[in-house]
């Protein structure tokens, strides 16, 4: 039996490509190039029919590190809460005030991108402080 050794982070949402432009920004995470043949993700979306028109788009990261994250267009929209959620690590090893100076400077960065703060997750006897958040089509993340 092998084990796994890659795994890939899927989104439904409503709009593959503007999610995954947000989590671009939020990962520094690159989009791939256009398909052979086509100058633009446009362009190739243009040579679709149009049911198939933007019902996906993925993005990497750079350095290969970390997963593909994919996005597939679903027709219904996000309903309950998440079951699954991405904690984006920015105040690893930090404590404290300069802790909650970096999860707020950082949760700026995202609502300027279209994210969503939620809350505020204090300190406690067992965890350090996040913030939850919701990415441009609600999905809930935490920043930590």
């Amino acid at each position: 039996m092998s084990s796994t050794k890659q795994f890939q982070v899927t989104f439904d949402c409503a709009e593959p490509e503007r999610v995954a432009r947000f989590w671009c920004e939020v990962l520094g995470y690159v989009a791939p190039t256009p398909p052979e043949g086509f100058a633009t993700w446009d362009d190739f979306n243009g040579s679709l029919p149009s049911e198939q028109r933007d019902s996906w788009f993925a993005c990497s990261d750079p350095s290969g590190v970390g997963p593909r994250m994919y996005f597939q267009r679903v027709p219904e929209g996000k309903v309950v809460k998440n079951r699954l959620h991405l904690d984006v690590r920015v105040a690893t090893g930090l404590v404290g005030e300069e802790r909650l100076a970096t999860l707020e400077a950082e949760c700026a960065r995202l609502v300027a991108l279209g994210a969503v703060r939620v809350r505020l997750l204090a300190a406690d006897e067992e965890n350090e402080s996040c913030i939850v958040m919701q990415d441009v089509e609600g999905n809930e993340f935490c920043i930590d």
